[in-house]
């Protein structure tokens, strides 16, 4: 199957571009682009073995682990030949994933700009840092540590936004030293296996450095994680998954380093600028259908003004542009699939009959015959232990909740399993700094800042994820430390 010029029912296994028998087909989201959706390869466990095998060989037995050099060059040689094929890259993304194409540059354009970020930091890291002289009795020695990289990386990403996933956990892991085998979502396969091609057709990353392997099934994943070949999982999608990759990976000791899900609580207090602080929920849960882990999905209003916050956010949603993904003009596009589509209505459905009543949307729009969609939906009248408060959808869904004061709303905000972003919006911004230190998550939006770029680490608290990806952080989650000394 060829999409713009692009080979994609390939798996890329020991740098070899290779057929896998089998393969699944997804539904078309337009017309435009019925010939594109067809077949990718379904990987077998064979084939994850011949990988991780690949991966493993490429690590022990060649000079990529430490040749620095080779690798910024293969970095910036990835970087181009990316940006060379930017449109073909983004038109998949919209056929595949349903991902706007009027938000192309934050998934495409910046990770790809971002791997030039990587290189740029692996020519100037330093891998050794001194630690001076010890004396015990009458012993004295020099310590240093040198990091090194942790051997093969088994990276399993989500279909949520594949490309920019995809990179940034292969460009970090690569320049690290480490080799990978990366492994992508069943619904997504697309994205991965052409970055598999622009690898081993337009760089000189050796064979058996980057595996790609896609299937239909997750089993894959999970041979992965088992495998005492593979020496760190590195992970993002649901938090329910992370807690069973821990649970496999304990088995042989490995690092798991987990991205997982939110619940993010966006505080209003009465002196803010209503329309942007409440904009800003509405635009996130809207952008890509709401399906981002760091989405802003519980719009805390005080109660002095929550009726006008509620109207103010139903006004809103109710001018989302939102329909063909392929139109500039829309915000928001289908959900990824059916499946998908299902446990979102599910979830509206459990609140509706547990009693809650939607503001607005909480069904699939009749304008639509076809395609996943789903409306924007608030719902402002569910008690805060209901599902539609606590769990993460993933879907185009805001909950609306009243605080009484600061306390209060820092206990809301704080009363979740998971941490991974939130914001906070008032009229003083002291006090909105001060407020968003009392909140246990990883990243925090004060009076509308934008945290987002390949030099800031992301990552959560809590149940939301062990680890940071991005920024130097994100580089030396793949690095291992090992101190040494001698004596003097």
């Amino acid at each position: 199957m060829t999409y713009a010029g692009l080979d994609i029912a390939k798996l890329l296994i020991d740098g070899q571009l290779v057929d896998a028998d089998g393969g699944a087909t997804y539904d078309n989201i337009n017309p435009a682009t019925e010939a594109a959706i067809g077949v990718a390869a379904d990987a077998s466990a064979g084939d994850v073995d011949a990988a991780i095998a690949a991966a493993r060989r490429a690590f022990d037995e060649t000079t990529w682990s430490t040749d620095v050099a080779l690798r910024v060059r293969c970095l910036r040689q990835l970087q181009d030949a990316l940006s060379k094929h930017a449109e073909p890259f983004k038109a998949m993304s919209t056929a595949e994933v349903g991902l706007p194409s009027r938000i192309s540059g934050s998934t495409f354009d910046r990770p790809v700009e971002g791997i030039g970020w990587v290189a740029d930091l692996l020519e100037n890291y330093e891998f050794t840092q001194a630690h001076g002289i010890g004396q015990i009795e009458q012993f004295r020695s020099r310590r240093w540590t040198e990091r090194e990289p942790y051997g093969v990386v088994g990276a399993i990403t989500p279909w949520n936004q594949p490309t920019q996933v995809n990179l940034a956990k292969v460009a970090p892991a690569l320049a690290a030293g480490n080799t990978v085998v990366l492994k992508a979502a069943p619904t997504t396969p697309w994205c991965a296996s052409a970055l598999g091609k622009i690898v081993a057709e337009h760089t000189d990353i050796p064979p058996g450095v980057l595996n790609i392997i896609t299937s239909s099934v997750n089993d894959r994943g999970e041979e992965l994680i088992t495998d005492p070949r593979v020496d760190l999982i590195s992970f993002t999608g649901s938090t329910a998954v992370g807690r069973r990759i821990m649970k496999l990976g304990s088995e042989t000791v490995k690092k798991c380093f987990l991205e997982l899900g939110g619940k993010s609580a966006n505080i209003v207090f009465a002196d803010a600028d209503l329309a942007t602080a409440i904009g800003m929920s509405t635009f996130m849960v809207c952008v890509h259908a709401g399906q981002g882990c760091a989405t802003l999905t519980r719009l805390l209003l005080p109660r002095s003004r929550f009726e006008e916050g509620v109207q103010l956010a139903a006004q809103m949603l109710s001018m989302v542009p939102y329909g063909d993904p392929l139109d500039p003009a829309n915000v928001m596009g289908p959900l990824n699939s059916e499946r998908h589509r299902d446990r979102v209505e599910g979830i509206v459905e459990r609140a509706k009959a547990a009693g809650g009543t939607p503001v607005l949307g909480g069904r699939r729009p009749s304008r639509f015959d076809r395609g996943y969609y789903f409306e924007p939906t608030l719902f402002a009248d569910m008690p805060e232990d209901a599902e539609i408060v606590r769990n993460e959808i993933f879907g185009p869904v805001l909950v609306a909740l009243p605080f009484d004061d600061e306390d209060d709303a820092v206990r809301i905000a704080n009363d979740s399993i998971f941490g991974l972003s939130g914001a906070v919006f008032s009229g003083d911004h002291e006090r909105s700094k001060a407020v968003a230190r009392r909140i246990r998550a990883g990243t925090m939006i004060v009076d509308g800042g934008i945290y987002y770029g390949p030099d800031v680490p992301f990552g959560g608290y809590k149940q939301s994820g062990i680890g940071r990806e991005m920024g130097q952080l994100g580089f030396e989650e793949y690095l291992q430390i090992k101190t040494l000394c001698e004596p003097v």
